[in-house]
C-alpha cells in the first residue's frame, strides 16, 4: 500500500512538472486559430457586445488540447509506474494520435500533397490505438479486428499519397469520415459494453440497475457522438460556407479523447483504493489467522504437555503404590513397636493420598464428605473430643478434582491436629454445606482459642499458612477466626 502511495504521488509530481510545456506546446493551435483577444468584439455605442464564435471555439480547442497533452503525459507515467495496465499505455497513445489530428492542420510546413495523408495516419492510429484501449478496458479483445485497422492505417494513407489527386481529389475528405464513422460506431460499442459490465456486477434481482455511475460518461461520449457525425455531414453538404460551423463541431473529438481519459483516471483510483482497502482487510485477515495459529499452537503445547504430565503422574503413583506402599504395609504387620506400626500406618494413608491425588481421577463429593466424616470423628473421638458432623443431603451431585479432594483433606487434617494440640476443647462442630457453586466448611471448637500474643503470627505457627496456601492453590481461601476464652473458628470455601 506504501508503494501505491509512492506511485500516485510521483504520477502527480510528474503532471504538474509537465503541465507548463503542455500548455505552451498547446498554445501553436490557439497562434494559428487567433488569440483570446479576438473572441470578444468591440462594445459599440449601445453597448452592445460582439462575440466572434470561431475564436471561441479555438481557445476551447486550445484548452482541451493542452488538457490531453498533459492526461497523455500522466498515462505514460501510469503505464510505466503499473506495468500490470496494459491498456494504459494505448490509452497515451491514443491521446497523442488525438493531438496530431488537431495540430497537423495548422503545421504549415507539410506540403499539401502529404498534408492528407498525415492526417488520415494519425486518425486511422489514433483509431488502433482506441480500439486496443477500450476493447482492453472491457476485457473483450479482439485480435482480428486489431489486424484489420492495422491494414487500414497503412493502406488508406497510401492511397491518399498514391491515388487520392488523381483519382478522387475528395479522396482523403471520404477516408476521413469512414474513419470518423468507425470512432463513432467504436464509442457506442464501448458504452453498450460498459453497461452491460455495469449490470453484470449488480446484484440478483436489482429490477433498475443505477444509472449515476455511467451517466456522465454516456452524456460526454453522446455529445462528442452527435458533433462528429454532425461534422462529417456539414463537411460534405456545405464544403464552404459551413467553416464557421465546423470549428465548434471539431471540438467532438477532443471532447471524446478528454472524457474517456477522465473516466479511466477516476476508475482507475476507484480501482486502487479498493484494492488497498483489500490489501487492509487480508493483512487483518492474515493478522487473525496467525492469532488462531498461534492459540491452537499454544492449546496444542499445553494438552501435550498435559498428556506427558499425566503418564509421568500415573507413573510415579504406580511407583509409590507397588514398592513404597508394600514396604510400609510390610512394616504395619511386622514392627513390634506400636509407635514404629503407627507411624508406618499414618505415612501409608499420606501415600493412599498421595497416590490418589496423581492418578487425576475426580471424587464424587458426598463420597469425600463420607471419608472425611470417618477420619475426623475418629481422630477427634481417640483424643476425648465431641464431633459434630453436619453435612448437605445425600442427594447432591457434585464432584471434586483429585488434587482438590487431596487439598482438602490435607486441611481437614491439619485443623484437626491444631484441635488436639492446642485448644483444649471438649467439643467441635464441622459443618459442611454447598451454596452458590461453592464448597463451605466451618470448624469451630470450644477451647481457649489463640493467645494474644500470637494473634499477628498465625500465619507463622499451627500450621495456618499450609491451610491457607493450599486453600489459595485451589482458587479458594481459608480464614482463621479467634480469640482468648471463646475457641477458634476455621472458614474454608472452595470453588466447585
Amino acid at each position: 500500500m506504501k508503494q501505491n502511495v509512492r506511485n500516485l504521488a510521483a504520477l502527480t509530481g510528474g503532471a504538474r512538472l509537465l503541465a507548463a510545456l503542455a500548455w505552451a506546446a498547446s498554445g501553436a493551435c490557439l497562434a494559428q486559430a487567433g488569440g483570446p483577444a479576438d473572441a470578444v468584439g468591440a462594445v459599440g455605442a449601445v453597448g452592445e457586445i460582439n462575440f466572434n464564435w470561431p475564436s471561441y471555439a479555438a481557445v476551447a480547442e486550445q484548452w482541451m488540447l493542452g488538457m490531453l497533452l498533459i492526461l497523455s503525459v500522466m498515462a505514460a507515467l501510469t503505464a510505466h509506474l503499473y506495468p500490470r495496465e496494459s491498456q494504459v499505455s494505448c490509452l497515451g497513445y491514443m491521446l497523442s494520435a488525438g493531438v496530431a489530428c488537431k495540430v497537423l492542420p495548422h503545421v504549415t510546413p507539410l506540403a499539401s500533397t502529404w498534408l492528407p495523408a498525415a492526417g488520415l495516419l494519425s486518425l486511422a492510429l489514433l483509431l488502433l490505438w482506441g480500439f486496443q484501449y477500450l476493447s482492453r478496458q472491457v476485457g473483450a479483445p479482439r485480435p482480428k479486428v486489431d489486424q484489420l485497422l492495422w491494414l487500414q492505417a497503412l493502406l488508406l494513407p497510401a492511397a491518399a499519397l498514391l491515388i487520392g489527386s488523381l483519382v478522387w481529389p475528395r479522396w482523403a475528405e471520404f477516408g476521413q469520415t469512414v474513419l470518423m464513422l468507425e470512432f463513432i460506431g467504436l464509442l457506442a460499442w464501448y458504452l453498450r459494453q460498459c453497461w452491460q459490465h455495469h449490470r453484470a456486477s449488480l446484484p440478483d434481482g436489482t429490477a433498475n440497475p443505477p444509472l449515476l455511475p455511467l451517466l456522465p460518461l454516456t452524456g460526454a461520449l453522446g455529445v462528442a457522438g452527435a458533433a462528429l457525425l454532425i461534422d462529417q455531414a456539414v463537411a460534405w453538404v456545405l464544403p464552404a460556407s459551413g467553416a464557421t460551423m465546423r470549428q465548434a463541431l471539431g471540438l467532438g473529438l477532443p471532447l471524446a479523447l478528454v472524457s474517456l481519459s477522465l473516466f479511466f483516471f477516476a476508475d482507475f483510483v476507484r480501482g486502487r483504493r479498493a484494492a488497498d482497502l483489500q490489501q487492509v482487510q487480508l493483512e487483518q485477515q492474515m493478522g487473525e489467522r496467525i492469532n488462531a495459529m498461534e492459540r491452537d499452537f499454544a492449546n496444542s503445547v499445553e494438552q501435550k504437555l498435559e498428556q506427558v504430565t499425566e503418564r509421568e503422574r500415573k507413573r510415579i503413583a504406580a511407583d509409590l503404590h507397588d514398592d513404597l506402599g508394600a514396604k510400609l504395609l510390610t512394616i504395619v504387620h511386622t514392627s513390634e513397636s506400636d509407635r514404629i506400626s503407627t507411624l508406618a500406618r499414618e505415612a501409608l494413608e499420606e501415600m493412599r493420598l498421595s497416590v490418589r491425588g496423581l492418578t487425576g481421577r475426580p471424587v464424587q463429593l458426598i463420597d469425600a464428605l463420607g471419608d472425611w466424616r470417618a477420619e475426623v470423628i475418629s481422630r477427634l473421638g481417640q483424643a476425648n473430643i465431641l464431633a459434630e458432623w453436619k453435612a448437605p443431603a445425600e442427594d447432591i451431585e457434585h464432584t471434586l478434582p483429585a488434587r482438590a479432594y487431596v487439598q482438602t483433606t490435607r486441611i481437614f487434617r491439619e485443623a484437626v491436629s491444631n484441635i488436639i494440640k492446642h485448644s483444649a476443647c471438649t467439643h467441635c462442630t464441622i459443618n459442611c454445606n454447598v451454596h452458590g457453586g461453592d464448597f463451605m466448611v466451618i470448624i469451630q471448637d470450644n477451647g481457649q482459642g489463640i493467645p494474644a500474643e500470637l494473634d499477628g503470627r498465625l500465619d507463622r505457627g499451627h500450621g495456618m499458612a499450609s491451610m491457607k496456601s493450599r486453600a489459595k492453590q485451589m482458587h479458594g481461601q481459608c480464614l482463621v477466626e479467634s480469640g482468648p476464652g471463646w475457641g477458634t473458628v476455621i472458614r474454608l470455601t472452595i470453588p466447585l
